[in-house]
């Protein structure tokens, strides 16, 4: 294995846009691959290690995806259950129609859930959060937020379309109910702490911030016309610190499924690498059975709802039980395995994970409008070309 094509890629990046950039990969249970460019804090020239503590957003889906699929294994639900068996409050749910509402003919499933299915926004400056706020005193803990978000209505009837939205923070709610335990207990014990995560946590402290990587955001000057170089990479913009906080986070009791993990690459590359090896860490612990991860990675889109998928720039994807997937390899130019999966997030972290050669990569950079549409195929490509 040469991972020469990845190191000159990863420091051309941060040449040229990202402050700076990390990444780890797993093959066999072994880690082949280390290596980190640029900067963590750009003002005060810290050199990136991979050892900083990061948000990385929507790639904390993969972890809750799987905290709810171990109950899963243990007959606790089924995909088909609706969800109001676990939160009554969502028994009844109406659609918003114009200016009017409509009862929804179908209950939201727990497959709706995990498939961004159910008919959920991300809008969250709306009256069920003002009422959450209001409850708890700006705590915000997650069962009453979801609870409150029962009473909006739905963007469209559940199961129709996949439309990107709470559904995973729903899934953590759920996963409290059934599990008697607050959602970032669960995860802690139960893939954290089996899989030797010992630096990734739910909640900002003191400690864990002085820790932090700097957050950027990166800023075009037109957004509606972005110049590109022949390169490909956005460079009519500027690189900007946009302080440390998680908006998605809404409160200090808030255990966020959709974006909640702060976390290190090397950390979160122990979590992959359990995936790729069919849910079994590194460390011989197991978080998943084989067959429950083959379901995982099991596009669960129909036609219609692969149309509404193809929002991301990402092409060749279906989407399984919360991840991507791999379903083909022509439209998407890449050149791994059909049945790869994996997620992004928000500030340029992006999982990958491939059972078929038992391998993983966990890479991350700390930015804002992160230009995923740019790196992460291109991440993808090198990758199975080095090994």
């Amino acid at each position: 294995m040469n991972f020469e094509f990845m190191k000159n890629f990863m420091d051309r990046l941060t040449q040229e846009i990202v402050p700076g950039d990390s990444i780890v990969i797993y093959k066999d249970g072994e880690k082949v691959f280390k290596y980190s460019s640029g900067y963590s804090d750009l003002e005060n020239k810290i050199k990136m290690t991979g050892n900083e503590h990061l948000f990385i957003y929507s790639c904390s889906k993969i972890a809750t995806v799987t905290a709810a699929l171990q109950l899963y294994e243990q007959g606790k639900f089924l995909l088909s259950d609706p969800i109001y068996e676990y939160i009554p409050e969502f028994s009844q749910m109406y659609i918003k129609d114009d200016n009017s509402l409509k009862k929804a003919d179908n209950p939201i499933t727990m497959q709706n859930l995990f498939t961004m299915s159910a008919g959920f926004t991300y809008e969250t400056d709306t009256d069920a959060f003002k009422e959450a706020n209001e409850l708890t005193n700006g705590k915000m803990d997650t069962l009453t937020v979801i609870k409150c978000l029962a009473k909006e209505p739905l963007a469209f009837e559940p199961g129709k379309m996949w439309r990107y939205s709470l559904c995973h923070d729903v899934l953590a709610a759920v996963v409290e109910v059934i599990s008697g335990k607050k959602f970032s207990e669960y995860v802690k014990e139960n893939i954290f702490d089996r899989l030797d995560m010992k630096n990734s946590y739910y909640h900002m402290t003191p400690q864990i911030k002085e820790k932090m990587a700097q957050l950027y955001c990166y800023k075009t000057n037109d957004e509606a016309d972005i110049v590109k170089l022949q390169s490909g990479i956005h460079k009519n913009g500027a690189i900007v610190n946009a302080g440390l906080s998680n908006s998605l986070v809404f409160g200090e009791n808030y255990d966020s499924g959709g974006a909640g993990i702060i976390t290190t690459v090397d950390d979160y590359a122990l979590f992959c690498a359990a995936l790729s090896n069919k849910g079994t860490g590194i460390n011989g612990e197991r978080i998943l059975s084989p067959n429950t991860v083959e379901l995982m990675k099991l596009n669960q889109l129909d036609k219609e709802q692969l149309t509404n998928f193809n929002w991301s720039q990402l092409k060749g994807y279906g989407y399984g039980l919360g991840v991507r997937t791999m379903v083909d390899k022509a439209a998407g130019g890449s050149n791994g395995s059909v049945g790869e999966f994996g997620w992004g997030g928000a500030a340029g972290a992006t999982a990958l994970i491939d059972t078929e050669l038992n391998l993983s990569m966990f890479y991350a950079h700390h930015m804002l409008n992160p230009q995923e549409g740019y790196y992460q195929p291109r991440l993808r490509n090198i990758l199975y070309s080095c090994i």
